[in-house]
């Protein structure tokens, strides 16, 4: 790596110099100077990122939404380097990079630009650019908290043994697919409310099973809150989360919520929010505005907006009234006296590790309404999709 092709992108990325400039400047700079100076800054980055705790499907998702799906690209060439260079890494790591389709398939990591440019079938001033471009993104991103190991680092010796039964997850799983398919609110009520009981049912056999195992302890997940109505979305992951014995915080400028609670449970949260928002979405689809629908111009696009906002604000408290009655009608049903100690232990367990990772949060400020019909739509969409 020379020092010219180098400090140009140093200060290209810290804004000393024009992007402009510092484009044209290494344009003319031959390959063999440009070329693995951009390779190690790239390959810097990601490593960088990895080790700060960024996951390969969440960085992946991340720059995909800022830069685009070429940009997105590089990350899964990063993570690939990155296993290349220490190939024995947690097998959750390793499956997330299989994922977003990380393999190495340039042949040298100083020659990695020009083979781009040839694999991309563009020229080689777009590759500098789209490299650079992702380069200033990945720059301006924070560590966050470290959930599994990057490869390189050591692998823990103590795992978490409590699994979600596959075999109840699979059942969960083909309720909630019909629930998403049907065109019958009657009939996804249905399937959807014996998915919760399943859930529950299963998650407070769970508790009492592991009540005594001290190496069964709560564990973090982020789960992506994508655009648009991120706030609406956020909200309803939430209520989900609170209603199994989870907390959820919010990162709306990385675009995903932090999920902490235990395992079993953090998978049907999971498996639960996403089910809701396709039947959400179902739901609003079949009950905007006829106005809107039809176009109406800028004030039909205003109307259409506002009554999708108000909609989800209003799936979603519904969603966590009801979600949250089920849930203490479930406890005395379920199991025995020795079940509310065990699930009081269990929530005491879940906050003191939120509140290690994140020791100041603020409440999120409560969604505007401002369309009528849209709130009551959406709790009638809520009231529709019963949990019992």
């Amino acid at each position: 790596m020379t020092s010219t092709a180098a400090g140009t992108i140093r200060a290209m990325l810290s804004g000393t110099t024009g992007y402009e400039q510092g484009l044209d400047e290494l344009t003319v700079l031959p390959p063999g100077t440009v070329d693995p100076a951009l390779s190690a800054a790239l390959r810097e980055s990601g490593e960088r990122l990895f080790k700060a705790g960024w996951q390969p499907v969440e960085l992946h998702r991340l720059v995909t939404r800022r830069a685009g799906p070429e940009a997105a690209r590089l990350v899964a060439d990063a993570a690939a380097a990155m296993l290349h260079r220490a190939p024995a890494a947690d097998p959750r790591w390793t499956a997330q990079a299989a994922e977003i389709g990380a393999e190495r398939w340039w042949t040298s990591d100083p020659d990695y630009p020009s083979e781009l440019a040839k694999r991309l079938r563009t020229d080689r001033v777009a590759v500098l650019d789209l490299i650079l471009s992702a380069l200033a993104l990945l720059r301006t991103l924070p560590s966050i908290e470290i959930l599994m190991p990057p490869p390189g680092a050591a692998l823990p010796r103590v795992v978490n043994t409590e699994k979600s039964d596959n075999r109840v997850l699979e059942r969960v799983r083909a309720l909630l697919a019909k629930a998403e398919s049907t065109d019958f609110p009657a009939e996804a009520d249905a399937y959807t409310a014996k998915a919760q009981e399943m859930i529950t049912r299963h998650s407070l056999d769970e508790a009492l099973l592991t009540a005594d195992r001290t190496e069964i302890v709560p564990l973090t997940r982020r789960i992506a809150v994508d655009a648009p109505y991120e706030s609406e979305k956020a909200a309803l992951l939430h209520a989900v989360a609170r209603a199994n014995r989870c907390h959820a915080v919010w990162t709306p400028d990385l675009g995903f919520s932090t999920v902490f609670g235990f395992d079993a449970d953090i998978d049907a949260v999971d498996l639960l929010h996403a089910s809701l928002l396709v039947q959400a979405q179902r739901a609003m689809s079949r009950a905007e505005p006829g106005g809107a629908k039809s176009g109406g111009g800028k004030a039909g696009k205003s109307r259409l907006k506002t009554f999708r906002a108000s909609f989800l604000v209003a799936f979603a408290h519904r969603i966590g009234e009801r979600l949250a009655q089920a849930a203490r009608e479930a406890v005395p049903i379920a199991s025995s006296d020795n079940l509310l100690p065990v699930l009081r232990s269990r929530d005491l367990q879940v906050q003191e590790t939120m509140q290690r990772v994140f020791p100041r949060t603020e409440r999120a400020r409560g969604a505007r309404v401002d369309s009528d019909e849209g709130w009551h739509e959406g709790r009638a969409a809520a009231d529709r999709a019963t949990f019992r």
